[in-house]
């Protein structure tokens, strides 16, 4: 599973990456986690605001960040 967190690197963005990692922790499931910082890629993938939460090419949440319970859903 790829997990892309996109992002400038802003407080909302590094926040995020946090939810996502302990989701997936909490899980225990193997997943590469790439911080996507590059405006040019946000637009190859679909997200024009961010942060953004993007698994295996489908954009997830744009715009907030989400709760863990969420990002749980997502990748079980």
């Amino acid at each position: 599973m790829e997990i892309k967190v996109c992002g400038p690197g802003c407080a909302s963005c590094e926040k995020a990456q946090k939810v996502v990692e302990a989701a997936v922790a909490t899980k225990q499931i193997t997943a590469t986690i790439i911080k996507v910082k590059d405006f040019q890629e946000f637009a190859r993938l679909g997200v024009f605001s961010t942060p953004a939460i993007v698994i295996d090419g489908q954009v997830k949440c744009v715009g907030r960040v989400p709760k863990q319970e969420e990002v749980e859903k997502w990748i079980s």
